[in-house]
């Protein structure tokens, strides 16, 4: 049986395999992958018709994995708290390294608009009030490990604090809190179904906590989501990811269909290959429906190859950090 370290690791490590998987694929069509790659079965080099991530080998992350990672370390230098100002001064200094390297993947558009407004002399709590893309359900997995489902208020409090600065809407933070709340069930043994589930309620409870924001409600869309892709084939997945779900920035389109396939009942891997084909934000994709399902089936739900490989290629120490997270978990906060 998988214990929590187990199922730590493996979140994290399915997040970076997703993320991976999803980078030469990322922002483009399913017309144009099919055509470059075929279904995604592998990790895969970036393509002709890849220009964010250009260039880049098999098994490289992005900034999905980056951003947890630097949210992963934030919290354990921290002791489990999460100074909204740090994390911005942390988000921005990660940009300026992407730059130097000639990278084009930055900060998303919630993300820098919010920044921005930071570094104007705005309040954080303002600056992320037009954010309802995905970037905070993307990176907020460590909050999972790191923070019990079972004490909900505290859960979604630490998700909040990882939101505040740069999508504190109602939409920005109901999709981070049901990541971080599906994640955090997983780790505490909760199949992957009923995880995602729990997921929906903490949406639904997060979303009050923060300014309102027009848009489809995410908690419905998970329930709804969920029972579309029950028992899908991968075609038919993908299909219905693309037709029905979307699969772009916006929170309520990309969460949700990582959530419904990783409650799915795909195999995990297959689960990834399809986040990975779609088309559009392939790598947000994926790096949310990969820590969903590590946390809920532990290491062997992954390629040991290609988990060697992701880890390798980027430099990953992710035992570590599962390991400083999931310490966390029994905190008492400071009163």
């Amino acid at each position: 049986m998988n214990n929590a370290l187990d199922r730590a690791q493996a979140a994290l490590t399915g997040l970076a395999l997703g993320d991976a998987l999803g980078m030469p694929t990322q922002d483009l069509s399913r017309d144009v992958i099919l055509a470059d790659y075929g279904e995604i079965r592998e990790l895969r080099d970036a393509g002709p018709h890849q220009l964010i991530a250009a260039g880049l080998p098999a098994g490289t992350i992005t900034d999905d994995t980056e951003q947890a990672i630097l949210l992963a370390d934030l919290l354990i230098d921290a002791a489990g708290t999460i100074d909204p100002h740090r994390f911005a001064e942390e988000l921005l200094a990660w940009e300026q390294r992407m730059i130097a390297a000639g990278s084009l993947d930055l900060l998303g558009p919630s993300t820098k608009r919010a920044l921005s407004r930071l570094q104007a002399g705005e309040d954080p709590a303002v600056t992320g009030t037009r954010g309802a893309t995905n970037g905070a359900a993307m990176r907020v997995a460590p909050v999972g490990i790191a923070f019990s489902a079972g004490r909900r208020g505290r859960l979604i409090d630490a998700v909040r604090d990882s939101a505040l600065v740069t999508h504190n809407t109602s939409i920005g933070l109901a999709s981070a809190a049901a990541v971080a709340a599906a994640v955090s069930a997983g780790i505490d043994g909760t199949g992957v179904r009923d995880a995602v589930l729990i997921g929906a309620e903490a949406a639904e409870e997060a979303e009050r906590l923060a300014p309102w924001i027009d848009g489809a409600r995410v908690a419905p869309r998970i329930r709804w989501a969920v029972d579309l892709l029950q028992g899908a084939s991968p075609g038919e997945a993908a299909r219905l990811c693309i037709d029905l779900i979307g699969t772009s920035v916006a929170a309520q389109e990309s969460v949700v269909a990582a959530l419904a396939l990783a409650a799915s009942g795909l195999e995990p891997w297959a689960a990834l290959g399809v986040a990975a084909s779609v088309g559009g934000d392939t790598d947000t994709i994926g790096a949310i429906a990969g820590a969903v399902l590590g946390a809920g089936g532990g290491m062997h739900a992954w390629p040991a190859e290609a988990a060697s490989q992701v880890t390798r290629v980027n430099d990953l120490d992710l035992a570590s950090r599962a390991t400083g997270l999931l310490a966390l978990r029994h905190v008492e906060p400071e009163r």
